[in-house]
């Protein structure tokens, strides 16, 4: 039976891409594919053989025609930046609570251009990738599926380490803390969207909890990585051990290898508009044998790479990882689970929200290097460069790690049961 999904991602890269890689998939198997995504993505998913319905998360400006994708989350964390230095529990007040204020203006503003939306499309699925409820999505009485494609320490638990915090899961000092602090940040703002959802005709939100479940809720992170030994979910839960869209471009290395290894070296979408960051980064790399693929984002005429290095605005990443040795990364959801995918190890530098817990649980788990973003010495880059490439037994596990996680097919698993619920 061919079904009509509407899917709604965030409009950042990660949640957008992870969604086109699973409706793509859907789309190839005769079903109709419907995005209401954010406005900015215009012309971009129809370009990929889906439909657009798409949506304002606030006034359109002026130059609403000339917005790249994402647009707004970019001038917002340029704007943030300053913040990234300071700790995560500091970050609860000046960084995550401002972003959930945000998310929740965007949610109340396109309301009911959603009710439109759905009246329009009637689809049979809806498929939400976001941390923030859209009550249209829930009360329209069809299907509704709940991706979480950021760190699972989102769907909270006792045993588990505070979402947000990047604090180890072996050591619970500064649990309650940071619980406390979120708690004091965040209590007045959920409490006024969690009255308004229920005005839209929701059920009441978890406590402290900005987005409410489906009737199916997957999520995608690696069994490897994964906290279900500390906090089990319920029969309605499915984890993907990855999400690789099959939709970016082939890629063919612009130059010939040398005798060094090749890195890739990404701070996302969103990262690397911290010029000064990527910069600082780039310099320490310079010193070093080896040649790396540097993605430079949206200010990349800003960035000047080194001899050793090629780079570009926009890569295909999915293509380049599986060329590459070791990935340098910000620890977004997306890169990290790519990178396991593929078994590469990894050396991070997170910035904000779940970059932090993605970078923690990498170290953790003894597949990657966490490094203090804004602090870390030049030798700490470079050593931590060189103990991973030359870490063998770590490169054979992480081989054999990612040739199960394609084996499980994340990708194709959604599909499965998203078609499962909508028949």
């Amino acid at each position: 039976m061919s079904l009509t999904i509407l899917f709604m991602p965030e409009s950042a890269y990660g949640p957008t891409n992870n969604s086109i890689g699973i409706g793509d998939i859907l789309r190839r198997r005769g079903h109709r594919v419907v995005f209401a995504a954010e406005a900015s993505w215009k012309g971009k998913l129809e370009a990929l053989g889906f439909e657009e319905d798409l949506v304002n998360l606030a006034p359109p400006p002026e130059n609403a025609e000339e917005q790249d994708p994402g647009q707004f989350w970019k001038d917002f964390i340029r704007e943030t930046a300053p913040e990234y230095r300071k700790s995560t529990l500091e970050q609860l007040e000046t960084v995550t609570a401002p972003i959930w204020a945000e998310l929740i203006d965007g949610a109340k503003y396109c309301e009911p251009q959603l009710k439109a939306i759905i009246e329009r499309v009637n689809p049979d699925v809806i498929v939400e990738d976001n941390v923030i409820t859209f009550p249209a999505l829930l009360t329209a009485g069809k299907k509704f599926v709940r991706i979480v494609s950021c760190n699972p320490l989102e769907v909270r638990g006792e045993n588990i380490a505070p979402v947000f915090s990047g604090l180890p899961a072996d050591d619970r000092s500064e649990w309650d803390a940071f619980r406390a602090e979120y708690d004091r940040t965040h209590r007045e703002l959920w409490t006024a969207f969690n009255e308004w959802c229920v005005e839209q005709g929701t059920e009441p939100l978890p406590d402290l909890d900005f987005i409410h479940q489906g009737d199916l809720n997957l999520y995608v992170y690696p069994e490897i990585l994964d906290y279900t030994d500390a906090r089990p979910l319920g029969p309605s839960w499915h984890r993907l051990d990855s999400s690789v869209r099959e939709t970016d471009e082939e890629f063919t290395l612009p130059f010939e290898r040398n005798d060094g290894s090749l890195i890739y070296f990404s701070l996302g979408s969103l990262g690397s508009s911290d010029v000064e960051l990527m910069q600082r980064v780039i310099d320490v790399l310079a010193t070093t044998p080896h040649q790396y693929i540097v993605s430079k984002g949206p200010l990349h005429e800003e960035i000047k790479l080194a001899d050793n290095m090629w780079g570009a605005e926009f890569l295909p990443q999915t293509k380049i990882i599986p060329q590459c040795d070791l990935v340098i990364t910000h620890g977004g959801n997306n890169t990290t689970t790519e990178s396991l995918h593929f078994g590469k190890p990894m050396i991070l530098l997170p910035l904000f929200w779940d970059q932090y817990d993605n970078a923690q649980r990498v170290d953790e788990m003894g597949y990657g290097v966490r490094l203090s973003t804004y602090s870390f010495t030049d030798e700490e880059l470079t050593g931590a460069i060189a103990r991973l490439l030359g870490d063998t037994e770590l490169r054979a596990r992480l081989a054999a790690a990612g040739e199960e996680i394609r084996r499980r097919d994340g990708l194709r698993k959604a599909a499965d049961l998203i078609e499962q619920l909508g028949q």
